[in-house]
């Protein structure tokens, strides 16, 4: 019966990681779109609404100017943040035949070619952009997620901790962590690191919404959707309300988790 309730968490967990993976695994310190007019705030902070608008405002600086590296940078990231993967691989595909040995642009390379699910590439890619002299915690942890995704779970912690090492308490790479080991089943673990990423002043709302996500999947629903809620305004709150539904309800577990406790959860798989 164990056995069972472990693949059902890796199942949801794939889901997940492809979520972390696009928006946070690789991020630096967030960026923000502040050169587009009225925008003034990092991505992870955006309503979809103001998404939307700075997608189409970045869209039309793109045109005009598509072989610039920090308009292209943006206007992938927020692509992705829409869900429009495709559209931002294509984007990095034109910026780094400009810029070919720009280590920024090769992690953001990187970064599309894993939310599209090209992950062998885009380890190469990211391996290619790691310098052994200057080495970057971000694609340390950007190598652990993609690792991850390709079932290397031992590998990918590897370069968690190293990025850990250079940053002890970075939420992201804690969040990454802990996400990890949703993957091979260890909620109880995967919930350990959440709760100590919450903790770091600049922890996110998708540091928070994992650990909803943890918490859920061991049927306290109650607890998650208070965690979910956290600080937030009224419409960020709800919004992660509705992610956390949905997420749940994907892996069949929304009705199981609304009326049993976490151990009747596990007996029933």
């Amino acid at each position: 019966m164990q056995k069972k309730t472990k693949t059902r968490s890796s199942g949801f967990a794939i889901v997940t990681m492809a979520c972390v993976l696009a928006l946070s695994a690789c991020a630096k310190d967030p960026r923000s779109t502040g050169s587009v007019r009225g925008l003034n705030k990092p991505i992870e902070q955006m309503s979809v609404q103001e998404l939307n608008y700075a997608a189409s405002e970045l869209g039309k600086q793109y045109d005009r100017n598509p072989r610039s590296k920090p308009i292209g940078l943006k206007y992938s990231d927020v692509l992705r943040s829409t869900g429009r993967n495709e559209q931002a691989l294509a984007v990095m595909q034109q910026i780094v035949i400009k810029h070919p040995t720009d280590n920024d642009v090769l992690s953001a390379y990187g970064k599309a070619l894993a939310a599209t699910g090209n992950f062998k590439k885009a380890l190469k890619v990211i391996q290619r952009a790691q310098r052994p002299d200057r080495p970057d915690w971000r694609l340390f942890s950007a190598q652990g997620a993609i690792l991850d995704q390709l079932n290397q779970s031992e590998a990918a912690r590897i370069q968690y901790r190293k990025a850990l090492d250079m940053v002890p308490n970075e939420p992201s790479v804690l969040s990454n962590l802990g996400m990890s080991y949703v993957l091979t089943g260890d909620l109880r673990g995967a919930e350990t690191y959440l709760r100590r990423a919450i903790q770091h002043p600049r922890a996110d709302s998708r540091v928070r919404q994992n650990l909803a996500l943890v918490i859920g999947l061991q049927g306290n629903f109650e607890e998650a959707e208070k965690v979910a809620r956290g600080e937030l305004d009224q419409a960020a709150a709800e919004e992660n309300i509705k992610f956390l539904r949905q997420m749940l309800s994907q892996q069949s577990a929304w009705n199981l988790l609304k009326n049993t406790d976490g151990e009747a959860s596990a007996k029933t798989q």
